[in-house]
């Protein structure tokens, strides 16, 4: 993991507000820490906190990207035993100072929690792979000692929040550096925004150094063009109702992954990290031979999968948004370029991180039951719109 720190760079900026922007692209330009309008942070600033706003990217956000909430309110909802999503977000909305920005970060009453200056939050790969094995919160304790808190899956915002204040009640925050969330990410957190972000890369690249001691890069030789393409597109075509775009994904890991014998029971385990379920779908379409029969299967599946935990919500279309072609890799399905390109992205990502987490003793994120709830909660839905 590579400190993208430039000082000459970093003393131009003299206001909090502006070096947190500085600080929040350096960490968005980096693929492995974050994806796609990924991760938050966020700087107080007297009784204000400037939070990442819905809608924004950490490597392109600017100033009007951060929502200025007041602290005092967002910390008398953290008292709170129960709060509702429209409750959390007409709150966090009437604490703004400013009409006109972006709705706050479901997180941005966590953030009020944490009580330093600036607070970083990554869904860094190293981190998410690594949580993703049966025994991930024992080698994170290998990794970092007592370095850390390691936090046990919660569903994001209002409960997150709520569970962080109870674990942390009777803690000394200046005894640990960072919180890693089991199957989600990681947070650090300092009055200085240089440190802050230090010790995320710092704990990353420690998380990555464990990976590279403990896996190997696959050898994988090189594999024909993708059979039935043409056939892949014309049934996401017409399930989706418009045409498609397919990317092609054929990295050493992607290629990997569609030759192993228990790819099925893989992929059916979570996401690299949960909010991923909105671009990807909670798991692939598998093509085998007959890419028909693996459309078929893919659709009896979803809606098996959306009856077993539906509670009156309407089932999304039940078309894949990517296809693991049996020994070949992995294929990317949108209904734009923009689309397809976002979900290659993560497929790319999350085939690396499956394989790995099987060479530490095997993949394990997310219950579906926690996937549907990602995947049909009305915040996660408001990205995609947005």
């Amino acid at each position: 993991m590579i400190n993208r720190w430039n000082e000459v760079e970093a003393i131009a900026y003299t206001d909090p507000v502006d070096l947190r922007v500085y600080t929040s692209r350096l960490q968005g330009v980096e693929p492995d820490l974050v994806l796609h309008g990924g991760g938050n942070t966020s700087v107080k600033v007297g009784d204000t906190l400037y939070v990442k706003g819905s809608g924004w990217s950490l490597d392109t956000i600017e100033r009007p990207g951060f929502s200025p909430v007041k602290m005092d309110v967002l910390l008398s909802m953290a008292e709170q035993d129960h709060l509702s999503d429209t409750e959390l977000v007409a709150g966090q909305r009437a604490a703004l100072l400013d009409e006109k920005a972006p709705n706050p970060s479901i997180e941005a009453v966590l953030h009020a929690l944490i009580p330093f200056t600036f607070v970083d939050h990554t869904h860094a790969d190293a981190v998410a792979t690594i949580s993703n094995t049966s025994d991930g919160e024992a080698r994170f304790k290998e990794i970092y000692g007592k370095r850390v808190m390691i936090v046990p899956y919660v569903m994001p915002g209002f409960e997150l929040a709520k569970t962080i204040r109870r674990m942390t009640q009777d803690l000394s925050w200046d005894s640990i550096e960072g919180l890693v969330l089991l199957n989600h990410g990681i947070f650090t957190f300092h009055a200085d925004a240089k440190a802050s972000y230090d010790k995320m890369i710092e704990l990353v690249g420690m998380a990555e150094a464990y990976l590279e001691e403990h896996t190997v890069v696959p050898e994988t030789e090189d594999v024909s063009a993708f059979p039935q393409k043409d056939a892949i597109a014309r049934q996401a075509s017409q399930l989706l109702a418009c045409d498609v775009v397919l990317k092609e994904v054929r990295t050493p890991y992607a290629i990997a992954l569609s030759k192993m014998a228990n790819v099925g029971d893989i992929v059916r385990k979570g996401q690299l990290t949960p909010e991923h379920v909105i671009r990807t779908k909670p798991f692939p379409v598998i093509i085998d031979h007959d890419s028909e029969e693996g459309f078929q299967r893919f659709q009896k599946d979803y809606r098996e999968y959306f009856r077993s935990y539906e509670n009156g919500e309407t089932m999304l279309d039940p078309c894949p948004r990517y296809a693991i072609v049996r020994n070949h890799g992995l294929i990317a399905i949108g209904r734009n370029e923009k689309e397809a390109g976002i979900i290659a992205d993560i497929i790319t990502h999350t085939a690396k991180a499956m394989v790995q987490a099987e060479q530490l003793g095997g993949w394990r994120s997310l219950d579906e039951k926690d996937v549907f709830a990602i995947e049909y909660w009305e915040l996660e839905q408001a990205k995609l719109k947005g």
